[in-house]
């Protein structure tokens, strides 16, 4: 389970394959070493010197593990921007009593202006 930094469930936690391929890929530890405040995909493609494309299918594998987080910022011109921020602040590995893998993800407590820009990405999503 993912949780925030009070304890409360966010969403179901990805499960150990998923988190631990993505913190083993080189380029997606480069971009979670360069997010430490919010990026564009095009920024972090800049600062980690990887390809456009490349940072587009590591941001969407280190979104799907819960490693990071998506938030739109809107703008009057119409041309929303998508800015992605680490969404953790620690990963736990165990083993289990019967023997297998389990990972905790502790999720970020996450500032008024994230938890309004989350809120305003699934209203979008449901319309």
């Amino acid at each position: 389970m993912v949780r925030n930094a009070s304890g409360r469930e966010r969403q179901p936690e990805p499960g150990p394959e998923i988190v631990l391929d993505a913190l083993a890929d080189d380029a997606a530890q480069a971009i979670i070493s360069e997010l430490e405040e919010p990026m564009t995909a095009s920024e972090l493609s800049d600062a980690c010197d990887i390809p456009l494309s490349t940072t587009y299918r590591k941001l969407e594998l280190l979104t799907d593990a819960a490693l990071l987080t998506e938030t739109t910022e809107i703008r009057r011109d119409g041309q929303h921007t998508t800015r992605y921020s680490l969404a953790f602040d620690e990963v736990r590995v165990r083993l289990t009593e019967n023997r297998s893998l389990s990972v905790e993800v502790e999720a970020r407590d996450r500032g008024r202006d994230e938890r309004l820009a989350q809120l305003w990405k699934e209203v979008q999503e449901e319309t």
